[in-house]
This record gives structure tokens, sequence and C-alpha cells, in this order.
């Protein structure tokens, strides 16, 4: 198992870890920093859950002054008791007739099960509030380690789920305060689920990415300009204060016709697999030092297939590769992923 684990790690990590950069950031934005809800078993803590009755207005320790009253000293706050209780985190949702492998284990180390409301169900595990409540969640979110041993466990129940079954994931930090709640959210969301389950049906989200060598293609660019030789040709001739001037213009020339070729290329092969695919998304370049990826990241594109399609895509990206090769081209083909960038409207992926 640690030997699987491991092998499991490197292949997935760095993918995995700018996905979790994103969602947290997101998390933090659009739920997180929601006013403080109260938990239903303990009155005086707050919570950020969803389900939960909303508070009342934040009560700030104040005097009434009165003429000739003297307020009395301010007293300490007393230390809060521990915020005890469990939450659901939830992972997904399928269609409540729809299998599911067994034994699947969450991001707290407790089984999954599912919560289901008419057709449709969600996959779900506990997690303690003092772990995953609003505060506690807020610095953990903060700490690579413990994100990163989440985000992991996160997508490996995703990863099974897709497997069995079609899924609608849900993104990091989807906590419902209990499976109540989780009730009210599949029959709120219905419509929106139902019709992800049926686009995404038959489907898989690949992602592909682009990498190429800045000095080959600064290279590249500077063989095809006539006016780059010319400056070349200038420059070779040219002596005195003219010649560092002189220079500059042709660097930035190169430059310049690098980036525009590093654009074409780009939009040439996502125009390619996007014919090849059912729906096609571009997201940012992934941030180097958090996916270690070398060269200079053109495209990252996430793309749906029919399951039908892979074995042809990935003959794409060998041909698009060899065609760049000059360009010194890298082609990156990664999945099966969750299909978080083709839900309808962002629907489930974007519920808090």
């Amino acid at each position: 198992m640690p030997d699987e684990l491991g092998r499991w790690a490197a292949k997935r990590a760095p993918e995995l870890l700018s996905r979790a950069e994103a969602e947290a950031v997101a998390a933090l934005r659009e739920a997180l920093l929601e006013a403080a809800r109260r938990h239903q078993h303990e009155p005086e803590q707050t919570v950020q859950l969803h389900g939960d009755e909303p508070d009342s207005a934040v009560q700030r320790d104040r005097h009434e002054l009165q003429p000739g009253v003297v307020p009395a000293p301010r007293r300490e706050p007393a230390t809060p008791a521990p915020v005890t209780g469990d939450a659901l985190w939830t992972y997904c949702v399928t269609r409540a007739n729809d299998p599911l492998p067994e034994e699947i284990v969450g991001v707290d180390g407790s089984h999954a099960f599912r919560v289901e409301s008419g057709d449709l169900a969600a996959l779900v595990s506990r997690v303690p509030i003092a772990e995953f409540g609003a505060e506690p969640l807020r610095h953990n979110l903060n700490d690579l380690p413990w994100l990163e041993r989440v985000a992991r466990a996160h997508e490996s129940v995703l990863e099974r789920s897709l497997a069995a079954s079609t899924i609608v994931p849900l993104r990091l930090c989807t906590i419902y305060e209990s499976e109540d709640s989780v009730r009210r959210m599949l029959q709120d969301e219905r419509e929106t689920f139902v019709e992800a389950l049926e686009l995404l049906a038959g489907r898989q989200e690949w992602g592909v990415k682009l990498l190429v060598d800045r000095e080959k293609l600064a290279e590249a660019a500077r063989s095809r300009s006539d006016e780059a030789a010319a400056l070349e040709d200038e420059l070779a001739a040219r002596t005195g204060g003219g010649e560092y001037m002189l220079r500059r213009r042709l660097e930035r020339h190169v430059r310049e016709l690098a980036d525009s070729l590093a654009e074409e290329v780009a939009e040439d092969v996502h125009a390619r697999l996007q014919d090849w695919a059912t729906a096609a998304v571009t997201r940012p370049p992934q941030n180097r030092d958090l996916s270690h990826h070398e060269g200079e990241m053109l495209l990252n594109g996430a793309y749906l297939l029919q399951v039908e399609r892979v074995d042809g895509m990935r003959e794409l990206v060998a041909e698009l590769e060899e065609l760049h090769r000059p360009l010194g081209a890298r082609l990156v083909l990664t999945g099966p992923w969750p299909p978080y960038n083709f839900v309808p409207r962002g629907g489930a992926a974007t519920i808090t």
C-alpha cells in the first residue's frame, strides 16, 4: 500500500495541488468569509456550516452611558468551550440507483456513505467541527501539508466514484451541518444536478498542457523574420555606441515575434483539440513552483470527451507534439478527472 500511494502521489500530486490551490481560494472567498452561523448544539459557538440558521446581528461589547452613571469595568471574556460535534463533508452527487465502490475512506478517515433525496444521492463522510468548522478551516487552508492531505483524500474519493458511475463533483470544503441539510441541497438544486448528470453521462474530462522551451521558441521566431535577419546583418557591421541600441531593438523585435508565435501555436493546438472534444475550456497556466513543470506553459486546457474518443485524443496529442517539436514543445495529457469544468452553469461545483 505505501508503494502504491507513493506512485499515486508522484503522478497526481502536482495537478492535484494546483487544483487545490485554486479551490481553496474560491472556498475562502465564497463560503468561509460569510457571516458565522450558529451550530444547533453549541449556541455560543459560531461555525460556518451549510444548513445552519442565520445568526443574529453581531453583538459588540458596549456600555450604554447614562448621565451620572459610571460604567462597570470591562471583564475579560471567558475562554470559549471547545466546539464539538460532527459535520458532513460532501464529495459528489450521483443518481440514487447508481453503483458506488464499497469501503470508501473520506478526508478524515471515516467511511463515506450516501444521503438520498428522491432519485439523487450525495456521497458524504463525517468530519469533526473542531477541525473543519469555520475558524479552524480558515487556519487549516493556509497549512499546505494539511491542505495537500485533504485534497488528495477528496480527489481519491472522487476518482473511485467516477470509475463506478457518473458523478457531479463538489468543490473542496463543501460542508453541511446535517443529513437534512444535504437533502435540502439536493432538493433545491435538483434541476441543475439532473442536467449535469445527463450531460456528463458517458463522458470524461481530460486535461492537456502545452509547454515550450522559450529559447527554442525565440530561435524559431527569429528564423521566420526577414526584419530580424536584416537587423543581425546591420549589427554585424555596426561598431561604436549605436551597437547597443541596435541590439536592444533586435532583442525586442524577437521577443515580440516569440510572443506572437506562442499565441498562434496555443490557439492552433486548442482549436484542434476542441474540434475532437464535446466541450472545451482553457484555464490560467499553473503556478510553476507548485506544479514543477519545465518550460513555459502556453495552454492549460480541459476537454470533455466521449469515452470512445479518448484513444483518438491520445493520437491527436502525439501528432500535435510532433508538429511543434521545433519549438521544444511538449503536450501533457492527463485524466480522466472529475468533470469540475463542465458542470452546467457551474452548478454543483460552486454550491455554497
